[in-house]
């Protein structure tokens, strides 16, 4: 189940809403997580800022931030529910970076939202070897829905 939690004053397209959390269950199908939870909260440049600084030591806005609670071995939930966790999306992050790429509005909504999923699920891009799995796997399912640079 993916819920979005919209936390700014800024509209967002319900269609896009609709198509990136169709694309995130996908990625759940794929990756064998179907029925799991995650959270996707949308904010602005200065609350992403203040997680970013808080967590992640960090003094400036980034555009996605997830908290994977199954990265904590403490939380056993019952009948083998799957709480993934939380992404944190700048919606600011998501119009800048439209425009500077030069792609749509909702192909940065839905590659944000992807690459959080992601993260959520054990991937990572912290070298090279990960980086093209990742995000070969992020441009994948992306692809797969029409929604490209």
């Amino acid at each position: 189940m993916i819920e979005f939690d919209n936390l700014v004053n800024v509209d967002i397209d319900d269609d896009d809403v609709e198509k990136v959390k169709e694309i995130m269950m996908k990625v759940l199908e794929k990756e064998n997580a179907v029925g799991a939870y995650v959270n996707v909260i949308i904010v602005d440049n200065d609350y992403i800022h203040k997680i970013n600084k808080e967590y992640r030591n960090i003094d400036r806005p980034t555009d996605v931030i997830s908290f994977a609670l199954e990265d904590d071995d403490s939380i056993i939930l019952p009948n083998n529910i799957r709480v993934l966790g939380d992404i944190y999306v700048s919606i600011d992050k998501i119009y800048e970076q439209a425009k500077s790429y030069n792609h749509s509005n909702l192909r940065e909504f839905a590659f944000l939202c992807v690459h959080g999923l992601y993260h959520l699920l054990g991937y990572d891009h912290d070298s090279i070897e990960k980086e093209k799995i990742m995000f070969s796997k992020q441009e994948e399912i992306l692809k797969e829905y029409g929604i490209e640079r």
